[in-house]
């Protein structure tokens, strides 16, 4: 289908033109983790006419997640959040496509998600050994990801970047994948969205967070996947 009758983008048709936003419409981006990023790549990707979504989350809303989580509301505390997204994206574009997987994901079942026709991979997960299946699976196969490193325990925004894994620094995750990609012998790029920003220490082993850091981060990578997709990187 394309979109030049759907005046809900007409504001980003006028800065991307027609051919771009059906391009972006007949791509399929995965999601792995709709939680403060993962929420919030998806509710950009919605908006910019995204054609199909696979949400991938086992987990439901807290009231934990108020501070962060775009559904996360009162009324929402209880529902899987695969489920609450669905109703989101409907009601933003009911003619964006949503595949729902409730699973955990982890050494056994991930590359059920490859069963898909993916065209971008977005790893927002919590598991360390389940990023490092996706992030070889994915160059393996060639597919287009991004792994977001950690947010938590960050309180400052501007401190995001995209880059090679390589070329991060003051992230403990990332210094866990930089070792991870040097022990593989991996010499492609693996881009991720990292922090520069040392994380404030807390005695807690449960990370804090702040209702801007983990939505910067997501809509950083939103913005990412769309420039990719139209060439303008």
């Amino acid at each position: 289908m394309t979109l030049c009758k759907q005046p809900k983008f007409s504001r980003l048709e006028k800065i991307i033109g027609i051919d771009n936003l059906n391009e972006i419409n007949n791509k399929c981006v995965l999601v792995l983790g709709c939680g403060g990023v993962g929420g919030y790549v998806v509710e950009s990707l919605v908006r910019s006419g995204i054609g199909r979504l696979i949400l991938v989350d086992y987990d439901t809303v807290d009231i934990s997640n108020i501070n962060r989580q775009i559904i996360a509301l009162d009324s929402t505390i209880g529902h899987l959040k695969v489920d609450v997204f669905e109703e989101r994206i409907k009601d933003i574009n009911n003619d964006c496509e949503v595949i729902k997987i409730s699973n955990f994901i982890n050494d056994d079942n991930f590359l059920d998600l490859f069963n898909y026709k993916i065209d971008f991979f977005v790893d927002a997960c919590d598991t360390i050994s389940t990023k490092k299946c996706v992030i070889r699976e994915c160059l393996k196969r060639n597919i287009n990801f991004i792994s977001c490193m950690g947010t938590g325990n960050k309180f400052d925004p501007s401190k995001l970047e995209i880059v090679d894994i390589r070329d991060t620094l003051n992230d403990p995750l990332a210094r866990i994948i930089r070792k991870f990609v040097k022990d593989e012998k991996i010499k492609k790029k693996v881009m991720v969205l990292a922090s520069t920003e040392l994380p404030v220490k807390t005695k807690d082993k449960i990370p804090g967070s702040t209702s801007f850091v983990p939505p910067a981060a997501g809509l950083m990578i939103a913005s990412y996947i769309i420039r990719n997709i139209i060439g303008k990187k």
